[in-house]
């Protein structure tokens, strides 16, 4: 996991818990680094798991709802970085639909080395778009906060549903149904 999503998630704990529940989480996640990410580096995910269920048990907010609401602060990160990327599409579902083959394509090119989930978007109706997540990092709840920001940006009427699917050799897999009210 690229360091910027590490540092990223030290701002919004400082935002939303303070400085010092930060500190504390760092300490208490017991990180070989102590808590300094440079942004490009890569660090192992089961550092930002431990980092989450460390400020659970500090905040004794869901874990669920943490890795949700990183989501969609990442989303307003990647926005304010990225515009492009969201200009260029219309909607909702034309902005999920590029995840996999436009923005994934570019992180790649410029970090080969990132662990990117696999997203297999299909639309189902004008109405209707599904997306399969897929990830050995298990954080479903995570890419659920990103569709929230997104859902969010681009202001439709969405109704977002979850159902989790059966791993497949040991990733997590879970499916988005976006439906347009």
């Amino acid at each position: 996991m690229k360091g910027i999503v590490f540092n990223e998630f030290f701002s919004l704990v400082d935002e939303a818990f303070g400085a010092e529940v930060t500190e504390k989480i760092i300490v208490d996640a017991e990180l070989a680094n102590d808590g300094a990410y440079t942004g490009v580096g890569n660090y192992d995910a089961a550092e930002m798991v431990r980092l989450v269920k460390c400020l659970h048990a500090e905040s004794n907010v869901p874990v669920a709802d943490l890795l949700q609401t990183f989501g969609k602060h990442l989303l307003g990160i990647f926005k304010a970085g990225h515009t492009a990327y969201f200009e260029s599409c219309k909607s909702l579902f034309e902005f999920v639909r590029s995840v996999e083959d436009q923005i994934h394509v570019d992180v790649l090119k410029l970090y080969p080395d990132a662990e990117l989930p696999h997203l297999t978007a299909t639309q189902v109706s004008n109405d209707e778009l599904r997306l399969v997540y897929r990830s050995s990092r298990r954080m479903a709840d995570l890419a659920e906060g990103l569709l929230w920001g997104a859902i969010d940006h681009y202001g439709e009427a969405i109704d977002l549903t979850r159902t989790e699917l059966p791993d497949v050799n040991g990733d997590q897999c879970a499916q988005f149904t976006l439906v347009r009210r």
